[in-house]
């Protein structure tokens, strides 16, 4: 899965993901009734959102829309796996200073709908200190000692894991002197 990473390539099937990472965790985040108007009535589906990860590194979330609450959960496992990226871990907490692969690397911010959240990297045992949604997705990635800070309307659950999703993906946006190769 790395080397998929490293050369960029994209993933287009789900079952790739299973193959190259066998240990893979789901877990559903939210499931929403949603309803809309038609000529006969209303059209009432079912909107679930659901994280995946190795708890190593790899993350992804989702969401699936359909009748049952089975498909959407499904449909919403499939897309998280298509979304799958890889998060930078490290230790970037001054208290701490281990060296270990506990935390973030750094503070990272990512912003989803109306909520903005900041990762702030922790010394180790503090655990994570977030909210319920942000804690699992956070858990799922790997990450096992973060302080957030959110802003915006929270109480929305797809808007609060998607903007955690967004603030792991751009981990890989950050290069320390240490990773500089020369």
């Amino acid at each position: 899965m790395e080397q998929v990473f490293a050369d960029h390539l994209r993933i287009y099937e789900p079952e790739i993901v299973d193959i190259l990472l066998p240990n893979i965790e789901q877990e559903v985040l939210d499931v929403n009734l949603v309803q809309k108007q038609t000529d006969a009535g209303e059209r009432s589906k079912f909107k679930a959102f659901v994280a995946v990860g190795n708890r190593d590194g790899f993350v992804g979330v989702g969401t699936g829309k359909a009748p049952h609450v089975l498909s959407a959960i499904n449909k919403g496992v499939v897309e998280a796996k298509l979304a799958m990226t890889r998060i930078q871990r490290g230790c970037g907490s001054w208290e701490c200073g281990c060296g270990g692969p506990h935390s973030l690397l750094s503070r990272v911010e990512g912003k989803y709908g109306s909520v903005r959240i900041i990762l702030l990297p922790a010394p180790r045992g503090a655990g994570i200190v977030a909210a319920d949604m942000a804690k699992t997705v956070l858990s799922l990635a790997g990450v096992e000692d973060c302080w957030t800070r959110t802003f915006g309307e929270t109480r929305t659950t797809l808007s609060v894991s998607g903007a955690t999703f967004e603030a792991l993906k751009n981990t890989n946006k950050i290069v320390l002197p240490g990773m500089w190769t020369g």
